[in-house]
């Protein structure tokens, strides 16, 4: 099962809106759950380099089918995924994507957020998966 186009958009425009009210500009990336692009938005003034970041957080949280903040933390020097981020043709292993996931608990995609704080990006990616809602 996959993330529908409409689904995403309301994703994007939830993450949107949070970002808003932080204050921030943010590069918002939505992916199926083959981690393939749904859709993207960048916010004007958005930092050009956080693009590719926001891809590649959505792209790890699917592939790995967890937070990239908890991938973080397992692939800390001596810990169990230690360099992992150099696999899958580069990952994101620090907060601000996660999978998500339909009211049935099955993940249907997930979202990466770029462009701030690590604190800002984990808050604007974790409203903007809030947005899914019954079909």
């Amino acid at each position: 099962m996959n993330i529908t186009l409409k689904q995403a958009q309301d994703v994007i425009l939830a993450a949107k809106e949070k970002a808003i009210a932080l204050n921030t500009k943010m590069n918002i990336t939505v992916v199926d759950s083959g981690a393939n692009l749904v859709a993207f938005a960048r916010m004007d003034e958005a930092v050009l380099g956080a693009i590719d970041i926001s891809l590649k957080k959505a792209k790890t949280a699917i592939l790995f089918k967890k937070d990239t903040e908890v991938l973080g933390q397992l692939s800390q020097p001596g810990s169990a995924l230690f360099n992992i981020e150099h696999s899958n043709g580069g990952l994101i292993t620090f907060a601000g994507g996660m999978p998500i996931h339909n009211l049935k608990g099955n993940i249907i995609g997930a979202i990466g957020i770029s462009g701030s704080s690590v604190a800002n990006d984990k808050a604007v990616a974790g409203a903007g998966i809030l947005a899914i809602k019954a079909p």
